[in-house]
């Protein structure tokens, strides 16, 4: 697949007594729209899919993640590209003064960043006063003047002795920026925030993906289970068992659009290979992210529009209504996948055929 070349796709799955995507404000049932009960998945969930499968099968390297902090990995950047950042150690009292310690932590936006005991400044304010402004900002809203007024003081103009030499500009981001995208998939795929800690900006990545919506509407249940494993040692003198809640939805057929943006991926440095392994987490999606929770998810189809050059040939959207998925007639209530019918303008495993009616466009189906 060629990067400078303008891509959409149609993806389709399904779950089976599983619970594809549950809501933390809904108990964790599966997502709805409450108007029509349609199911929802978020774009998120299926880009923490396509991150797991291209880490863990093909063995690339992914920045949203949680074996590192973010802003370790930011700060790894910097350090890369050959910046000597202003830091200081702090001292044994000062790393045991946990109020002090939540206080730092709380202060990444202002570019002043906690790696273990060292403290990491990458603001372009290096005097002492400045520093020391944003040491302070809110302190005494917060009711700790008294308690870290002079211990902030004092970290202020440590800062700002080892800072005399340093500066971040703009240039210097953008070289940290260039970095973090020649290292991580997902950041030259999906793009990322990166303003935290150090801040190396934010990335606007050249493939995005719409929520995914089921075909008909999901019935959303919340069944009760047992267990035999007491939590609490006082529970298990008066209780043999503990209930539980197990959420899921009887069958769900799901779809979803993904865009492809060459002029973004220009930017963040996309290759070919990026959208081979890109394809290939698709079409694989949920073979090695089984659990129990979800059921059985299966990708049931991806359709792969083409256009012949970075602009395209034609709107999205009515390239996506060549493809449709529908119920059989004699389905009234759907359970598995055998009760729809998905039609497109090519067979399965066809590639790279000229689509009829659209000059310059070519369609793929891989499943």
């Amino acid at each position: 697949m060629d990067p400078k070349k303008r891509h959409e796709f149609v993806l389709f799955y399904d779950v089976k007594d599983g619970n594809p995507n549950g809501d933390p404000d809904a108990g964790n049932l599966p997502r709805v729209d409450p108007e029509t009960m349609h199911g929802i998945v978020t774009d998120v969930a299926i880009k923490r899919k396509i991150r797991d499968y291209v880490a863990n099968v093909l063995n690339r390297k992914i920045f949203i993640q949680s074996q590192s902090a973010l802003n370790s990995l930011i700060f790894k950047a910097y350090q890369e590209i050959g910046v000597e950042l202003a830091e200081i150690s702090l001292s044994e009292e000062e790393q045991e003064n946990t109020l002090l310690i939540e206080w730092l932590f709380g202060l990444e936006e202002a570019g002043i960043t906690l790696e273990e005991d060292k403290l990491i400044y990458a603001a372009e304010d290096v005097k002492e006063k400045d520093i020391r402004n944003k040491l302070l900002e809110g302190l005494e809203e917060a009711g700790f003047k008294q308690e870290l007024e002079s211990i902030l003081k004092n970290i202020a103009k440590r800062l700002a002795q080892a800072a005399n030499n340093m500066k971040i500009d703009e240039e210097t981001r953008r070289n940290a920026q260039n970095t973090l995208c020649k290292k991580y998939f997902d950041i030259r795929v999906f793009g990322a925030v990166m303003s935290t800690g150090l801040n190396a900006g934010q990335v606007r990545g050249p493939v995005q993906l719409t929520f995914s919506r089921s075909i008909d509407p999901v019935f959303p249940w919340d069944l009760t289970v047992t267990r035999i494993a007491i939590t609490k040692e006082s529970d298990r003198r008066r209780k043999k068992t503990e209930m539980g809640r197990k959420p899921l939805i009887p069958y769900g057929l799901y779809r979803t659009h993904g865009f492809f943006n060459p002029f973004l991926a220009e930017k963040t440095g996309v290759t070919s290979e990026d959208l081979e392994d890109l394809w290939d987490a698709l079409t694989n999606l949920f073979d090695f992210d089984r659990s129990a929770a979800r059921g059985e998810m299966n990708v049931r189809g991806l359709f792969i529009f083409t256009h012949e050059n970075g602009k395209g040939a034609a709107p999205a959207h009515q390239l996506f209504e060549l493809v449709k998925a529908e119920r059989r007639m004699d389905v009234q209530v759907p359970r598995s996948f055998e009760d729809y019918v998905i039609q497109g303008p090519v067979s399965k495993r066809e590639i790279d055929v000229p689509l009829e009616g659209f000059p310059g466009i070519t369609v793929t189906r891989l499943v």
